[in-house]
């Protein structure tokens, strides 16, 4: 018997096709469906929950560390693409064009928005006029688009749905300060929030953002070992200041120009959660972020009493702060236990005319597939402890998983041999001929600058290591 017999029979084996089982889950799941432009998504209602509550939760986040959510627009002159030079470079082959509005040739063409650093260096170049207008830090949620040649739902499409923080500060020191603090409030919120574990340190010169004088990245381990960039932050220095004129009269009353940072994150943490946690049935999703987090299935719906009772404890439960789902659907226990486990609800409760007699009801958590009985008056205040310890137990599973598929190389056999499964640690002389080199051997780039370890030799040409740098291979 094949191993999804008897539960999921409509995706692929997660071990024998992890990229089509992906494919199948989120189509299955009915997270996304594929727009009639090619390389665009349709998020559809379920999956758009998951992002609601990944936009409510880092939101909060946000406004707590003193970020005001604004929008700028979508389109931006071709000139102010022009004005950074490294930048208009750097994303060059993605931008798309508007050139004909309203009937008319447009005089100057419109980029449609691949990241914001321009428009909104224009705007602050017009509201910083003073060392009291500053830090000026500012953020939006919204849409961007980059012309990919090669997409796959929520890892990379045309559109997307992204923040990107934005902050200019007075001196380099404070704006180097905020790139790495909202690096760690990345990390903190893939902990507690999407229960994923994951690596964080600066971006080599090749990897690192167009415009910006330094990139930090945040990289997850998926199911398959290879990494998944899932949040960057960027200090700029006064590159793009200058290009845009943010500048402001000191105390001194000389005139300066600003530093500048941006970070930001995108649905693609959607990909990320499926890839991390998911299994041979299909999502299992960290209740911080499910749409559902408790699903009540009916047994004998049909006798006097039961359906009542559901009712009764997804009242106590939504009153808890839960968000609950009765499934009174025609549909037998069985298909509906199939389609909720699919779907990654993290709490099942089953409740029939023995269960309410005995005062008890069955939970079964999704992450480990245990079932439990609990006492149904407790029920609410219980199944939240679940809860919490669903979320810890996927974090746990995710981060042994990623200790277990870290290794060390020392020559660029062992580094192909660990890329096949995981990531590698390794020294490199930082020549960037040694990064082409493994990019071309082992089809692996360096994902980020190992802080903690030391290396002594380069792992490509042997000579003494500038750096350690975790490789992989990545989505």
């Amino acid at each position: 018997m094949a191993k999804n017999e008897g539960f999921v029979k409509e995706i692929a084996d997660i071990e024998a096709d992890f990229p089509q089982w992906y494919t199948d889950v989120v189509l299955k799941t009915k997270l996304v469906d594929y727009g009639p432009v090619k390389g665009t998504m349709v998020i559809r209602p379920y999956g758009y929950a998951i992002w609601e509550n990944i936009q409510r939760e880092l939101d909060a986040r946000f406004k707590a560390a003193g970020v005001e959510n604004a929008y700028f627009p979508l389109l931006i002159p071709m000139s102010f693409m022009t004005k950074e030079a490294e930048h208009v470079e750097g994303f060059a082959p993605e931008v798309a064009v508007v050139t004909h509005a309203g009937g008319e040739k447009l005089q100057e063409p419109l980029v449609v928005r691949p990241t914001s650093e321009t428009i909104i260096g224009h705007m602050f170049g017009k509201w910083v006029e003073s060392w009291r207008d500053l830090p000026l830090r500012q953020n939006q949620w919204c849409n961007v688009m980059r012309w990919e040649k090669t997409t796959r739902p929520f890892l990379r499409t045309s559109e997307f749905l992204w923040q990107e923080g934005h902050s200019v500060y007075a001196t380099g020191e404070e704006a180097e300060r905020e790139t790495l603090r909202m690096l760690s409030l990345y990390e903190t919120f893939a902990r507690e929030v999407l229960a994923m574990p994951v690596l964080t340190g600066r971006k080599t010169e090749k990897e690192k953002f167009a415009g910006a004088v330094a990139t930090y990245g945040m990289e997850a381990m998926m199911h398959d070992g290879k990494s998944l960039q899932s949040g960057t932050t960027h200090y700029m220095g006064q590159n793009f200041a200058k290009a845009f004129g943010v500048q402001f009269t000191d105390k001194d009353g000389s005139l300066k120009y600003g530093y500048t940072m941006s970070y930001g994150v995108s649905t693609r943490l959607i990909g990320a959660l499926i890839m991390t946690h998911g299994d041979g049935r299909g999502l299992v999703l960290p209740p911080p972020v499910a749409p559902v987090q408790v699903v009540i299935v009916p047994v004998a719906m049909q006798k006097e009493g039961v359906l009542a009772a559901c009712k009764e404890l997804a009242f106590g439960l939504e009153a808890a702060g839960l968000r609950v789902k009765v499934d009174d659907s025609d549909n037998s226990p069985g298909w509906k236990f199939n389609e909720w486990e699919m779907k990654g609800v993290p709490v099942r409760l089953e409740l029939g005319p023995r269960d309410i007699a005995a005062g008890k009801v069955v939970a079964m958590r999704r992450d480990t597939l245990e079932k439990s009985e609990l006492s149904l008056a407790e029920a609410p205040a219980l199944v939240v402890e679940l809860l919490r310890a669903v979320t810890e137990g996927l974090y746990e599973k995710a981060a042994r998983r990623m200790r277990e598929r870290i290794v060390t190389a020392e020559t660029l056999d062992e580094l192909l041999s660990g890329v096949s499964g995981g990531f590698v640690r390794a020294g490199w002389c930082g020549d960037r001929a040694c990064e082409d080199k493994v990019k071309e051997f082992a089809q692996a780039t360096a994902r980020v600058i190992d802080g903690e370890h030391t290396q002594k030799t380069c792992v490509c040409c042997g000579k003494q290591a500038a750096h350690t740098v975790f490789f992989a291979r990545a989505y």
